[in-house]
Protein backbone atom coordinates (compact mmCIF):
# COMPACT_ATOMS: atom_id res chain seq x y z
CA UNK A 1 0.00 0.00 0.00
CA UNK A 2 2.71 2.68 -0.17
CA UNK A 3 2.41 4.98 -2.41
CA UNK A 4 4.21 4.97 -6.13
CA UNK A 5 4.16 5.84 -8.93
CA UNK A 6 2.52 4.21 -12.21
CA UNK A 7 1.44 5.05 -15.35
CA UNK A 8 -1.53 4.55 -18.00
CA UNK A 9 -1.48 4.97 -21.75
CA UNK A 10 -4.33 5.48 -23.50
CA UNK A 11 -3.75 4.82 -27.57
CA UNK A 12 -6.43 5.99 -29.91
CA UNK A 13 -7.20 5.61 -33.60
CA UNK A 14 -7.98 7.78 -36.67
CA UNK A 15 -12.38 6.86 -35.65
CA UNK A 16 -11.15 8.18 -31.68
CA UNK A 17 -11.50 4.28 -30.67
CA UNK A 18 -9.20 3.42 -28.20
CA UNK A 19 -7.24 0.56 -27.79
CA UNK A 20 -8.14 -1.50 -25.02
CA UNK A 21 -6.74 -4.25 -23.24
CA UNK A 22 -7.88 -7.20 -21.26
CA UNK A 23 -5.10 -8.23 -18.87
CA UNK A 24 -3.37 -11.57 -19.11
CA UNK A 25 -4.82 -14.26 -17.07
CA UNK A 26 -2.11 -14.97 -14.86
CA UNK A 27 -1.52 -11.67 -13.98
CA UNK A 28 -1.11 -10.72 -9.85
CA UNK A 29 -4.26 -8.65 -9.69
CA UNK A 30 -6.75 -7.57 -11.78
CA UNK A 31 -6.24 -10.83 -13.96
CA UNK A 32 -8.91 -10.89 -17.18
CA UNK A 33 -9.90 -7.47 -16.28
CA UNK A 34 -10.66 -4.62 -19.45
CA UNK A 35 -8.26 -2.11 -19.23
CA UNK A 36 -6.55 0.63 -21.19
CA UNK A 37 -4.06 0.68 -23.69
CA UNK A 38 -1.04 -0.38 -21.42
CA UNK A 39 -0.38 0.06 -17.70
CA UNK A 40 2.67 -0.32 -15.71
CA UNK A 41 5.41 1.17 -13.14
CA UNK A 42 8.39 2.81 -13.94
CA UNK A 43 11.86 1.34 -12.81
CA UNK A 44 13.78 3.33 -10.28
CA UNK A 45 15.96 6.30 -11.35
CA UNK A 46 13.36 5.46 -14.83
CA UNK A 47 11.47 8.70 -16.50
CA UNK A 48 8.36 8.05 -16.73
CA UNK A 49 7.73 8.74 -20.19
CA UNK A 50 10.40 6.35 -20.91
CA UNK A 51 9.16 3.87 -18.89
CA UNK A 52 5.86 4.00 -21.04
CA UNK A 53 7.50 3.91 -24.12
CA UNK A 54 8.86 0.63 -23.15
CA UNK A 55 6.10 -1.09 -21.65
CA UNK A 56 3.78 0.21 -24.93
CA UNK A 57 6.54 -1.95 -27.07
CA UNK A 58 6.64 -4.49 -24.58
CA UNK A 59 2.76 -5.21 -23.63
CA UNK A 60 1.47 -4.41 -26.98
CA UNK A 61 4.19 -4.78 -29.96
CA UNK A 62 4.46 -0.98 -31.00
CA UNK A 63 5.17 2.36 -29.76
CA UNK A 64 4.03 5.70 -31.13
CA UNK A 65 4.45 9.84 -29.73
CA UNK A 66 2.61 9.72 -26.27
CA UNK A 67 2.04 13.47 -24.54
CA UNK A 68 0.89 14.07 -20.98
CA UNK A 69 -2.64 14.59 -20.19
CA UNK A 70 -2.76 14.88 -16.17
CA UNK A 71 -1.78 12.73 -13.50
CA UNK A 72 -4.18 11.45 -9.95
CA UNK A 73 -4.03 9.57 -6.65
CA UNK A 74 -5.76 6.22 -6.43
CA UNK A 75 -5.53 3.59 -3.58
CA UNK A 76 -7.38 0.67 -3.86
CA UNK A 77 -7.63 -2.98 -2.18
CA UNK A 78 -7.40 -5.53 -4.33
CA UNK A 79 -8.92 -9.34 -3.70
CA UNK A 80 -5.57 -11.13 -3.04
CA UNK A 81 -4.95 -8.54 -0.15
CA UNK A 82 -3.02 -6.11 -1.90
CA UNK A 83 -3.37 -2.91 -2.20
CA UNK A 84 -2.49 -0.15 -4.78
CA UNK A 85 -1.90 3.25 -3.60
CA UNK A 86 -0.68 5.20 -7.49
CA UNK A 87 0.07 8.72 -8.55
CA UNK A 88 -0.79 7.09 -11.98
CA UNK A 89 0.49 9.62 -14.99
CA UNK A 90 -1.72 9.29 -18.02
CA UNK A 91 -0.35 9.48 -21.70
CA UNK A 92 -1.98 9.72 -24.61
CA UNK A 93 -1.18 8.72 -28.28
CA UNK A 94 -2.96 7.75 -31.71
CA UNK A 95 -2.18 4.71 -33.66
CA UNK A 96 -4.18 2.78 -36.95
CA UNK A 97 -2.75 -0.75 -36.63
CA UNK A 98 -3.16 -3.69 -35.15
CA UNK A 99 -0.82 -4.63 -31.99
CA UNK A 100 0.73 -7.60 -31.75
CA UNK A 101 0.54 -8.20 -28.19
CA UNK A 102 2.69 -9.70 -25.92
CA UNK A 103 0.15 -12.75 -24.21
CA UNK A 104 2.43 -12.96 -20.99
CA UNK A 105 1.07 -9.37 -20.19
CA UNK A 106 -2.61 -9.35 -22.50
CA UNK A 107 -4.92 -11.49 -23.40
CA UNK A 108 -6.69 -9.45 -25.93
CA UNK A 109 -7.46 -6.75 -27.19
CA UNK A 110 -10.66 -4.31 -28.87
CA UNK A 111 -10.79 -0.58 -29.92
CA UNK A 112 -13.74 0.81 -28.50
CA UNK A 113 -15.40 4.23 -28.58
CA UNK A 114 -15.62 6.12 -25.23
CA UNK A 115 -19.02 6.16 -24.85
CA UNK A 116 -19.67 2.31 -25.61
CA UNK A 117 -16.96 1.90 -23.07
CA UNK A 118 -18.58 4.04 -20.71
CA UNK A 119 -22.32 2.24 -20.94
CA UNK A 120 -20.06 -1.10 -20.27
CA UNK A 121 -18.65 0.26 -17.58
CA UNK A 122 -22.16 1.08 -16.33
CA UNK A 123 -23.75 -2.19 -17.02
CA UNK A 124 -20.55 -4.70 -15.90
CA UNK A 125 -18.81 -2.94 -13.63
CA UNK A 126 -16.53 -5.51 -12.39
CA UNK A 127 -15.32 -6.18 -15.82
CA UNK A 128 -12.57 -3.31 -15.95
CA UNK A 129 -9.58 -2.57 -13.61
CA UNK A 130 -10.37 0.50 -10.80
CA UNK A 131 -7.70 2.79 -12.10
CA UNK A 132 -9.42 2.61 -15.77
CA UNK A 133 -12.97 3.08 -13.98
CA UNK A 134 -11.88 5.86 -12.40
CA UNK A 135 -9.82 7.86 -15.45
CA UNK A 136 -12.18 7.39 -18.01
CA UNK A 137 -15.21 8.97 -15.83
CA UNK A 138 -12.87 12.08 -14.85
CA UNK A 139 -10.96 13.56 -17.99
CA UNK A 140 -12.23 14.11 -20.99
CA UNK A 141 -9.92 12.15 -23.84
Amino acid sequence: GLLHRAFSIFVFNSKNELLLQRRALTKYHSAGLWTNTCCSHPRPEEETIDAAHRRLKEEMGFDTELNFKVKFLYKTPFENGLTEHELDYIFVGHYNLQPTINHVEVDSFKWMSIDQIKQEIKSSPQNFTSWFKIAINSFEF
